[in-house]
């Protein structure tokens, strides 16, 4: 990329989808890769990616740089891998600590709250589209991965990657009560 960071980002504040799209093409693929790195693991490296350019997209007119474009998203990419790792290792303590106290432990109110987390979990899944929340299902009720639901439905991995963070966006919407108890 040969432009200046200040134009490129001149040009995608201003709603340039054609630079978006050539930013992102170009640094797709090296940033998964970073992010690969920490995350050792390729959808979630993906996610991590997908996400970032997501949001630099929403806060494109509000977004300020003051380093190289290619430093911000290289950091950015960085932290959030680092994220992503810390939710694995407090999803992981929770487990645990569900697998350790889950009989003599459990509280009325934990039946509760897992009531309401379960019926706002199947109210989001209801209101996605059939797709969407199909390729959910898939990926997080049967563990399969990308690659795998777009062979099975016959779509794209691209298309899967696009639904699933519909998906995750309307359940943070939905779950943002519960962030702290649970991780999706």
């Amino acid at each position: 990329m040969s432009e200046d960071t200040d134009t490129i980002l001149k040009n995608i504040q201003s709603g340039n989808l054609q630079e978006f799209e050539k930013l992102f093409r170009e640094y797709y693929p090296l940033l998964c890769h970073y992010a690969l790195r920490f995350v050792r693991d390729t959808n979630q490296s993906e996610e991590i990616v997908q996400e970032l350019f997501c949001q630099l997209w929403e806060n494109r007119k509000t977004l300020k740089i003051h380093t190289s474009l290619k430093a911000y998203l290289y950091k950015a990419t960085y932290f959030n891998s680092l994220q992503v790792l810390r939710k694995r290792g407090v999803k992981k303590k929770y487990q645990e600590y569900i697998k350790n106290n889950k009989q003599e432990n459990s509280l009325p109110i934990d039946s509760v709250e897992e009531k309401d987390i379960h019926n706002i979990v199947n109210r989001t899944l209801t209101n996605l589209p059939d797709r969407c929340s199909q390729i959910f299902k898939m990926s997080r009720f049967e563990g399969l991965k990308y690659q795998e639901i777009a062979d099975k439905l016959s779509i794209s991995v691209k298309t899967v990657e696009a639904n699933m963070g519909k998906a995750l966006k309307a359940f943070r919407k939905s779950l943002k009560d519960y962030i702290g108890i649970i991780v999706l």
